[in-house]
Formats: C-alpha cells, structure tokens, sequence
C-alpha cells in the first residue's frame, strides 16, 4: 500500500509520490511574540510524524521550518522587560523558548529555521519582481497584491475573489485598487492602532514602531505573507513537495502565498497541501489571545513528552482536537500500557529464561499483524489512531505470552522441558524492534526513561531514598542533628518525611 495524503487545494485523497527520494518539506512556524502553547505543538507533533514516515518509507526529507521574528504582536511587547529594547530582543526570548520546546517533544531538527529578519533581502527581490511583471503596484510607498491580476485566487480556499472581505489594517484600504488586495510591503513602521490591540500592559511614553529596513519604495517593513514565499524558495527552491501548516492559515495566508509564488515564477508552489486541525481547549480554540491555553514547557513538566506525544496521536492531523481531562487520561493509559509492557519485553528477553527454541506462534502472529496494521494506517493519510491502536493490540499478545510463561514455572506445574517454561527470546526480540520502529522512530515515543516528564520524576524519587538512606545513618549513629538537617532540607523542597513504625515514609507536595 503506497502512501495517501489529503490534499487540501484538491479537496480530496491522493496518492503522493515525487521525483526521486528528496522530499521537499515546509512547515509554517511561529510568529514568536509568546511562550508556545500546546495549539502550536499539536501541528509541530503531526509535522513531526509526517517527516518520521518519510523518513521510514526511503525518502531524504529537506524540512524547512520558519520563524516569524518581525511582526506587529512582538513589536507590541517592547519595554514589558527591561531587557526589550527592540523588537528583535523579544523576538530573540521567545525564539528560544520555541527551540527549548521542540527539543523538548522530541522533534527531528528541521533542516534550517530561517527568520524573517535574516531574509529582508529576498523578501525586496521577491517583491520587486512582482511590482515588475505587474501583479503587484507601489501606493503611497507601500506595495500591494492585485489578486485580480492571478487566476486561480481563491482554489485552495473555496472563495470566489469578488466575495472576499477587505483584508489588512483599514486604513490600508484607501490605497489598494482591491479591498482584497494585500501587502508586499508596508511603508513606515508598525502602526500606533496595531500596537495598542496587542498591547499586553501599560505603557509610558511613545509607542514602539518596530525595525524598518529601506527598500525601492519606502522605509518600511515586509507584509506578512510574502515572508514564507521567500524563505521558502530561498532554501527549498520554485516548487515545494509539501507545505504544511494549521488550518487556521489556508486562508489568507496560504492563499496568498500561492498568489505571490506563482506569480513570481510561473511554477507550481507546492505540491502537497496538508493542513492540521486546531486544538481547542474548554470548548474554544486554544490561543494566546483568548487565554485558554497551556504552554508546552509547562505541559512538558507536567506530563513529559510521551504522554503529550501519545495525546496527540489520539486524533488525525486533519481533524479538531479537544485537550480535556479524559483525553489526557486516556493517553496516560495509553502510555502507560505502552511502557510498562515495552520494559517487560525488554527485562524477559534479557533474561536467562528467555529461550532460543522455544516459540509462541500466537506473539509471531500479533507482531505481524502489528506491523502490517500500522503500515497500513500512516500510509492512509497518516492516520496515527490506528497505527497507535495496532501497537497496543500488540501489548495484549506480548502480555499474554509474558503471563503465561511466568505461569509456567510456578511450582507444581507439569511441563515437558526445560523449553516449555521459557521465553519466546526472538519474538521478544522482534516485539522490541516493532516497539522501538514505530513507537520511537515514527511516533518519536521514548521508552527508555529518557522522558524530561516522567524519567525526571524516576530521578527525583531515586534522589529522595538516598537522602533517607543518609537520613537513617545519621539517626543510627546518633547525629540527629544532621538527620533533623537533612530532613527540612527536603520539606524545603516539596518532600514531606513521616516517620512510622516501619520506617520512614515521603510524598511529594
């Protein structure tokens, strides 16, 4: 079975192939004006996946991933900290929060993550040409789009141009030919109404206007949308294989990205367009905006990655998504099953009862039909519901086969050989490849408590019992000073001890 993919710009399920083994990736970052929230993750985690399969299925994956770094909401936070002299102070914060947060869901690294404020020369030229060849006109030392002039504005969106609201600030529209018309290229710097939307707190003094750069027409600043145009073409080339992105950006963004690329070249922009559903959060969809949203370095804390990845491919990349308690619930199960039967495989085929003859053809079995389910499913647009339920089935026939072995050799039990009361060693150690290939490769799961969520909570608890070891020797020698010592030292630190009959015994608080 090939691989199919939803292709937004055709409406429709497709067979995706390309020329050669490369394939070219883009996804569309973050304008990075705030902590990244699990909304943002929810499409980095499918990219993610995405690239995993291709990876898995032959292909060179060249991923390009963007970072917004001059916009109007990062120019708004200037002065909140002393330390945000500038726009690109804030955008600099923030950026690196997005880079500790990818790190940190186990994301593969994208080939480059250019920034906007790196490719102000392209973004010119790109510009430039279009005012050249006359699909876009200068007013007033801003530049604009004339989506009248494209054929085809409006197909990957369903619209029809003549229907379509004024797009930008208002006091653009006495400048453009258009009200759909858009902007290249915008003369000055970031106006005193957009700073107050996004104002995030009170402010003294003037208003921050952002960076400007000079250019043909003006000192200005480049229009959002023709900023991933650039950088795209810039690293990746004319056409792209796929762009993928959140759905909330199929229009206007990607639409006008279609526009000016195509426009400017005369190729095809992208092959592929795949867009994620959004993740919504007490019944709205989660943004920074609105305020109903958890941040990925506090998610990370609190539930580690496995859990949050496991979350996540509970649900298709094309559909919504709900961040509720039960969800979260079933991927901590999930996981949790996933786990604790991956360390079982790994203890009982290390052992010196797993055995070379003996065999359990009912484990052979599942582990086929395991690998066969889950190729099954990521090649039918990616469905990872599936592919997460076939590996699970396969956690109820590893069990079984781990149970009834252990059965075996309790005492009193009649076998014919020493073979009989043993380990299947090599489907354990197939059921340990299929869980590493497509748990950890694929669906970039952690199973050796490298977890930054949960091997951190291993540690910690590691650490406690040798401060009570230490604790207890100091009792026993009679330094009970040292021991009272030791003991405030962990209520210090959210460790309360209560000592008992039995011992001493802690929680964390």
């Amino acid at each position: 079975m090939t691989l199919s993919v939803t292709d937004t710009l055709r409406d429709e399920r497709v067979e995706f192939t390309v020329d050669g083994d490369d394939v070219l990736l883009y996804v569309c970052g973050l304008t990075v004006s705030d902590d990244p929230h699990l909304g943002h993750a929810r499409m980095w985690v499918h990219a993610d996946i995405l690239h995993r399969w291709l990876d898995h299925l032959g292909y060179d994956v060249r991923h390009v991933e963007n970072v917004t770094d001059v916009n109007e909401k990062i120019t708004a936070r200037v002065g909140e900290r002393e330390e945000w002299d500038g726009e690109l102070d804030v955008a600099e914060t923030f950026t690196a929060t997005v880079f500790e947060s990818m790190r940190g869901l186990n994301l593969l690294r994208a080939e480059v993550y250019p920034r906007v404020s790196e490719h102000v020369p392209e973004i010119i030229d790109l510009v430039g040409s279009l005012v050249e060849t006359g699909y876009a006109y200068e007013s007033n030392g801003s530049v604009y789009f004339d989506v009248t002039a494209f054929e085809g504005y409006g197909d990957l969106s369903n619209q029809d141009p003549e229907d379509l609201e004024a797009q930008g600030e208002p006091d653009e529209r006495s400048e453009k030919r258009n009200p759909a018309d858009f902007a290249l290229w915008k003369a000055g710097g970031v106006s005193e109404t957009a700073v107050r939307e996004h104002r995030k707190h009170e402010h003294d003094g003037d208003l921050p206007e952002g960076k400007t750069w000079e250019s043909p027409w003006s000192e200005g600043r480049p229009g959002w949308h023709v900023e991933c145009s650039a950088m795209s073409m810039a690293h990746l080339g004319e056409t792209l294989d796929v762009h993928m992105g959140g759905r909330d950006l199929v229009f206007p963004h990607h639409e006008n990205e279609i526009a000016q690329s195509e426009a400017a070249t005369g190729e095809t922009f992208a092959r592929y367009w795949m867009h994620a559903g959004l993740l919504s959060m007490e019944g709205e969809k989660m943004s920074s905006s609105i305020g109903n949203f958890w941040t990925v370095p506090d998610a990370l804390e609190n539930l580690g990655v496995n859990v949050l990845r496991t979350f996540y491919a509970g649900a298709s990349y094309r559909s919504e998504q709900a961040l509720t308690d039960e969800s979260i619930a079933e991927a901590e199960e999930r996981w949790g099953r996933l786990s604790r039967t991956y360390d079982r495989a790994v203890e009982a085929a290390d052992s010196v009862d797993a055995h070379t003859k003996t065999v359990d053809d009912d484990l052979r079995a599942a582990i086929d039909a395991t690998r066969e389910g889950f190729e099954a499913a990521m090649n039918d647009d990616l469905n990872v519901r599936e592919a997460t339920a076939s590996l699970l089935d396969l956690t109820d026939a590893v069990n079984r086969h781990l149970d009834t072995a252990e059965d075996a050799r309790r005492p009193g039990v009649d076998v014919s050989s020493d073979s009989d009361i043993g380990y299947d060693y090599r489907g354990l150690r197939r059921t340990i490849e299929t869980f590493e290939e497509f748990g950890e490769d694929v669906l970039g799961l952690r199973f050796d408590a490298r977890d930054g969520g949960d091997g951190e909570v291993e540690l910690a608890a590691e650490l406690v019992e040798l401060l009570l070891d230490l604790r207890e020797s100091a009792r026993e020698a009679g330094e009970y000073e040292r021991a009272d010592e030791l003991r405030d030292a962990l209520a210090e630190i959210g460790v309360v001890v209560e000592d008992g009959p039995e011992g001493p015994t802690y929680r964390f608080e």
